[in-house]
């Protein structure tokens, strides 16, 4: 009686076992798709074993709990790519937007006489227009068309260097918005993944990685911060993690210790800091890396050549057109950049200067406008710019077009080695259609297997208790 009583028991075992393993292969499938999900397995074990009248008797199969597949070591890797990919998507974007803002693109097939070869649009035309009018007024030096034209095509010059720096200026304000949109994401993530730790903790005090659907959440907000801010996790006691930045000097800064977060991350407009010693942090990925390198590297510096352009037009174009100082400038003297250059409200097509004191036909002063177009600055002769205004602005337009080719040229690297990485992990850790159908036919059957066994106990309990006494 002993023996069947204990055989019905262990079957009982092993079908809940079996079950066990059905309902986490279905788990399993169910999250095929989901990216954050690491396959799980069911852990089997023997409940043990006891001495009976009989010999060595086995108290069954048991299903012990559930283990999550997952490689440290390659979620660390993973994340480290998804920080450097977002750092130089961000950086791409920005300089995809200054080229916008700027309004200018390499044209490969103009020809070389435009300016920079660089297209009909923008400041390149502008300034060709400008020194074209100059040199139409030199032609016929009282014609009231031309005059009036030049002074539109002037107009029109001082509008698109407006208008671009004030583009330039507002992609560095949405890049900076963008760092702060990105601290306030930053922080969220740092106490969601604290409130995480906290509750493996709790979970696995007795029964260390059993809190396996926390430790995958966990894991997803943890790749979301890296995407943010370079950041390191070092696993601690009881499943829990920290999480650590890096200073200037390499030191650790930390972020998360648990379930506590240790100070708050903060950007003032020029540096983050984080930690409880709101300690600057050295950027080294990251999207918000990838903004400010736009936003303080290739966006300024294009700015910068642009007021660099601006101040050479007006200083020259003002010291052909006023060679004595003393009969009006063209262009407003102290407007000095890109931002405020314009033309001085006393230049009307009335009182236009073709000459400097000249009979009514002389058209010196025009013509020594118009050959500025083709004249070669130097720095070092205390110029602003190298090389003819042309070469300057192609020089500038190259600059961005070369920035943002790096920046395309390093998205896609990274999004290979990143898709690799990927690759690796979820060789390990992702969930195989195929393997889970089989494992799903291999439960199945034995659970029919137990059942069948619990089945045939049963008869024999009910043949030994209810036919036998007949």
């Amino acid at each position: 009686m002993s023996g069947l009583y204990s055989s019905l028991s262990a079957s009982v075992k092993a079908i809940t076992a079996h079950g066990r393993g059905i309902e986490i292969a279905g788990k399993n499938l169910a999250n095929v798709n989901n990216p954050a999900y690491a396959r799980q397995r069911v852990v089997y074990g023997d409940r043990g074993t006891v001495v009976t009248p009989d010999g060595a008797e086995s108290l069954g199969l048991e299903a012990l709990g559930v283990q999550q597949v997952r490689d440290s070591l390659l979620d660390r890797q993973v994340a480290r790519e998804i920080s450097l990919k977002s750092s130089f998507e961000a950086e791409q974007s920005g300089y995809q937007r200054a080229q916008a803002g700027l309004g200018q693109s390499i044209d490969r097939s103009s020809s070389a006489g435009g300016v920079g070869g660089i297209g009909d649009k923008g400041i390149a035309a502008a300034l060709d227009d400008f020194f074209n009018a100059f040199q139409s007024l030199a032609a016929r030096p009282t014609d009231i068309g031309e005059r009036q034209t030049l002074v539109q095509k002037a107009a029109i010059l001082s509008d698109r260097f407006q208008l671009a720096d004030t583009r330039l200026a507002q992609t560095q304000a949405d890049l900076g918005a963008e760092v702060d949109e990105a601290v306030v994401e930053v922080n969220q993530l740092l106490s969601s993944i604290a409130d995480f730790n906290g509750q493996i903790g709790r979970f696995e005090v007795n029964s260390p990685g059993s809190a396996v659907d926390l430790r995958d959440q966990r894991a997803a907000r943890i790749e979301q911060l890296a995407a943010k801010l370079a950041i390191e996790v070092l696993p601690q006691s009881g499943g829990q993690v920290q999480i650590v930045a890096k200073d200037g000097a390499g030191a650790d800064i930390v972020l998360v210790d648990l379930a506590n977060v240790q100070g708050t991350v903060a950007f003032d407009g020029v540096q983050v800091t984080a930690g409880a010693a709101a300690t600057p942090v050295a950027l080294s990925a990251g999207s918000i890396k990838g903004a400010l390198a736009a936003r303080d590297g290739g966006v300024q510096t294009l700015r910068n050549d642009l007021d660099q352009l601006a101040r050479q037009l007006v200083t020259s174009v003002n010291a052909v057109y006023n060679p004595t100082g003393a009969t009006g400038d063209f262009f407003v003297a102290g407007n000095l950049n890109a931002a405020t250059l314009s033309v001085d409200g006393t230049v009307t097509a009335n009182n236009l200067k073709a000459s400097d004191g000249g009979h009514a036909g002389d058209n010196d002063i025009a013509l020594a406008v118009a050959q500025l177009s083709t004249r070669v600055f130097e720095t070092a002769a205390g110029d602003h710019i190298d090389g003819t205004f042309a070469g300057h602005f192609s020089k500038t337009v190259s600059k961005i077009g070369q920035a943002l080719a790096g920046a395309n040229s390093r998205v896609e690297d990274q999004t290979n080695i990143e898709r690799l990485v990927r690759g690796q992990r979820d060789a390990v850790s992702g969930v195989s259609l195929d393997e889970e159908m089989a494992d799903l036919m291999k439960f199945q059957r034995a659970f029919q297997a137990s059942s069948r066994v619990f089945t045939v106990i049963d008869e024999l309990l009910d043949v030994v208790v209810n036919r036998l006494g007949r």
